[in-house]
């Protein structure tokens, strides 16, 4: 149980803290090995080095993908999620939550194991995306599938700790943290149906030799049905930092504890029907399907905007309350040299662009002059490696402490803000480069070719090199952050604050309703059935043809 000792909180029980630590850990393990690949990339890529004999360019950008995107934002997700329920929702995991989350933890590491020794053998240099008529070897498959599955194990820990709260709380608004938890982990339970159909049904059964062929255009349509979601699985923990923890280390509150839910719900009834704006170039699908779920595409800017006024909002009372005078006076007080909030907030500012480009992307006419370029590399590495991964680098500088019983001192935190700076000068070179030559035509998926020194691939060439200058530093600063993490499991003992930030309204402000799951539920199945019957129905009529596999490296 959770204790009080001189105002601050002490670290979580040891068995919360150790199911934690296992998901950080392994999360920065997996960072640290995409980051290597994603560094050699990188410098193929620009020209300036030559792979060994017997490692492929698309063998690391497979390694690359799987575990920056995947591997690294799911562990680091679930761990900092139960974090906050066992801080929030009963002072300790329920033996049944914990039970499951080591269950859930077991089934993602042994099945993300064979994934990875899948690509290092050159069996699975199929990309993160790993589109069909690509054939993996079937071990690759079953490793994903493993992966899926521990995912919900761990996912019906959260609801069963929020259903027990709700059960011993009766008429009381649940902590906007847990509330969070369990729409971040219902959102992924939801999407990962359609690549968990994808892997087992289609794929499996192909790899083995069960099936000769595979439906191309429904493979991709359930990998993106869950791909699209998989974006916001990473926003989502990330708000969950900007509204609940970010207030309590600025000393301000919450703005608006209903917004906040509000703003969760609509990103769970939006984020999901919209996988068709990632297959706006493919001709299998017809045209009003693909306008329909653009439109839902756009129906997400709503919370997203909400977001940003919240949070600003924040800040903004935060500083009048502290007597900032002036249009901009507030920033003034902010905390700009605790990397706490500096991480973070570098994280917001820079999804300003990514979100901007996000808009270019789901346009009919703009997507087509980007759909293949680096243009759109550029955009992700603005959204997960920058907002994303900043805001999760801020949250392991107090999170680590708070767990190990320890406290973040001057010298790590220092360096933080070194290595978060050393990031956005990185991101600045590699995703700067990639947005200017994406538009200049270069495509995007492949490795270091100049086209037989055609005038536009050379002329991309200052580009390319940037890009893995940028993807250098990034290494540097990455290299960086797995020092500091090792600094924080070092650190000297004490007691450090979970920053939990409370609501400048009262609890009696926000509607029940908010918590009305069948209602939501309900209404993401509508959705979800609305936008994608008629087109899946079509990809399984007598007219579709099914494509055998293709060893492509």
């Amino acid at each position: 149980m959770l204790t009080m000792k001189q105002g601050f909180i002490r670290q979580l029980d040891p068995k919360d803290g150790a199911l934690v630590m296992a998901h950080i850990l392994f999360a920065f393990f997996a960072l640290l090995l995409g980051g290597i690949a994603g560094m050699l990339q990188s410098v193929v890529r620009g020209g300036m080095y030559t792979l060994p004999g017997g490692i492929g360019y698309y063998q690391l950008l497979t390694a690359h993908g799987i575990l920056m995107a995947i591997v690294f934002t799911t562990y680091f997700i679930i761990g900092f999620l139960y974090s906050g329920i066992a801080r929030t929702m009963g002072g300790a995991l329920l033996p049944m939550t914990r039970r499951l989350g080591w269950a859930g933890f077991a089934l993602m590491t042994g099945g993300g194991l064979v994934v990875l020794a899948m690509i290092l053998l050159d069996k699975a240099s199929v990309l993160y995306t790993f589109y069909a008529p690509m054939k993996a070897a079937p071990q690759f498959y079953f490793g994903l599938a493993f992966v899926v599955i521990g995912s919900w194990l761990s996912g019906f820990g959260i609801f069963y700790q929020y259903r027990d709260w709700r059960k011993t709380h009766r008429g009381k608004l649940s902590p906007l943290f847990g509330f969070m938890a369990v729409v971040t982990m219902l959102l992924w339970q939801i999407a990962t149906i359609g690549v968990a159909i994808e892997v087992i049904v289609q794929l499996i059964p192909w790899s083995v030799g069960w099936t000769e062929t595979v439906n191309v255009m429904l493979s991709r349509t359930l990998f993106w049905y869950f791909g699209h979601p998989l974006v916001y699985f990473w926003l989502l923990p990330t708000y969950i930092c900007w509204y609940v923890i970010i207030p309590e280390i600025i000393g301000g509150k919450i703005y608006s504890d209903a917004l906040a839910r509000l703003s969760f719900i609509l990103l769970l009834l939006f984020s999901i029907p919209v996988g068709f704006h990632h297959q706006l170039m493919e001709p299998g699908v017809s045209p009003l399907w693909k306008y329909i779920q653009v439109v839902l595409t756009f129906m997400v800017v709503i919370p997203s905007l909400m977001t940003a006024f919240s949070l600003f909002a924040t800040f903004e009372q935060n500083g009048r309350l502290k007597g900032a005078k002036g249009l901009f006076g507030w920033l003034k007080v902010l905390p700009w040299k605790d990397v706490r909030f500096f991480a973070p907030f570098m994280g917001m500012l820079a999804f300003i662009p990514a979100g901007a480009g996000g808009i270019v992307n789901a346009s009919n006419q703009m997507n087509a002059v980007v759909h293949n370029t680096l243009w759109v590399t550029g955009h992700f590495h603005l959204t997960v490696a920058t907002s994303v991964a900043l805001t999760f680098f801020g949250i392991t500088y107090w999170l680590i402490p708070v767990i190990t019983g320890r406290v973040l001192t001057k010298r790590v935190n220092k360096l933080g803000i070194i290595q978060t700076v050393l990031w956005l000068v990185g991101m600045l070179f590699m995703s700067g480069s990639m947005h200017t030559v994406g538009l200049l035509g270069s495509p995007r998926r492949t490795a270091y070719t100049t086209y037989q020194d055609h005038t536009d691939a050379i002329l991309w060439m200052p580009y390319h090199v940037a890009m893995a200058i940028g993807g250098i530093i990034l290494f540097v600063a990455l290299v960086l952050m797995i020092i500091n993490v090792v600094a924080l499991l070092r650190a000297p003992k004490g007691e450090t604050l979970y920053p939990l930030g409370k609501s400048s309204a009262p609890e009696e402000a926000t509607p029940r309703f908010l918590e009305r799951w069948g209602v939501w539920i309900s209404l993401v199945v509508l959705l979800i059935l609305f936008a994608y019957t008629i087109p899946v129905m079509d990809m399984l009529g007598p007219d579709t043809y099914g494509a055998p596999g293709y060893k492509t490296w």
